[in-house]
């Protein structure tokens, strides 16, 4: 059965439509989840709310512990590492990771980016092959399809791939790149657009939005009916 990852990263622990000052990208994700289990009722979701329970920053005792060879590491090391661990081993047995975030002042949440740091570990999610140059990073989450669905939610308009502001979103092109190192490319991008504005111009997003979800649902579940999932 695939596995999913939830994640959602907005400061507003709401969803947009029911509670007020409610997350629309909250929204997507768990429109995202329900429409996945109708069809699929025995799949595994595991859910984590970083926008209300962030992951820890980086910290010195952090990186000393991951930079030291697993043989070597300490108690204290390992204590230092113990969430990112938990946060690695949810990500490796996921096949599909849905990522809900809003667009924060031009790029991602810190909450998102703590938990983006905490998972991109040496050793873990991505190896050194120090005979491969100029690039010596060797992905080591490519050993088996996994899916990204980022789904995001922008207070203004044109922050899309080709629109008149996309210069200034920082934050998918973040995420890919991120995700791409530690070998994870299938990634799937819906955003709500027009917070900001309001009236028509919202409703209209959060409308075209919703409906590529539902369609983005039944892709996925196609297509990971013929491809390998994570063993329980």
């Amino acid at each position: 059965m695939p596995h999913l990852l939830h994640l959602d990263a907005s400061a507003r622990p709401g969803l947009a439509g029911k509670d007020e000052h409610g997350s629309h990208s909250r929204h997507l994700t768990h429109r995202f989840v329900r429409q996945w289990l109708a069809g699929r009722a025995k799949d595994r979701v595991t859910y984590r709310d970083i926008g209300q329970n962030p992951p820890p920053f980086i910290s010195h005792d952090w990186i000393a512990a991951a930079f030291t060879p697993d043989e070597r590491r300490t108690p204290w090391m390992k204590d230092a590492l113990a969430e990112s661990d938990t946060l690695v081993d949810e990500l490796i047995a996921a096949d599909v990771l849905v990522i809900g975030t809003p667009l924060y002042n031009f790029g991602m949440p810190a909450a998102l980016k703590a938990w983006v740091d905490q998972i991109v570990r040496l050793g873990r999610t991505v190896g050194i092959d120090e005979t491969r140059h100029p690039d010596p990073y060797v992905p080591m989450l490519g050993d088996r399809p996994r899916h990204v669905v980022i789904l995001t939610a922008r207070g203004g308009i044109g922050f899309g791939s080709g629109g008149d502001m996309a210069h200034m979103n920082h934050l998918e092109p973040n995420l890919v790149t991120a995700l791409n190192f530690i070998g994870i490319t299938r990634i799937h991008q819906i955003a709500i657009e027009g917070q900001e504005t309001g009236g028509e111009v919202l409703a209209a997003s959060v409308k075209q939005a919703q409906r590529e979800v539902d369609e983005l649902v039944a892709e996925l579940q196609d297509t990971l009916t013929d491809t390998p999932i994570a063993m329980a």
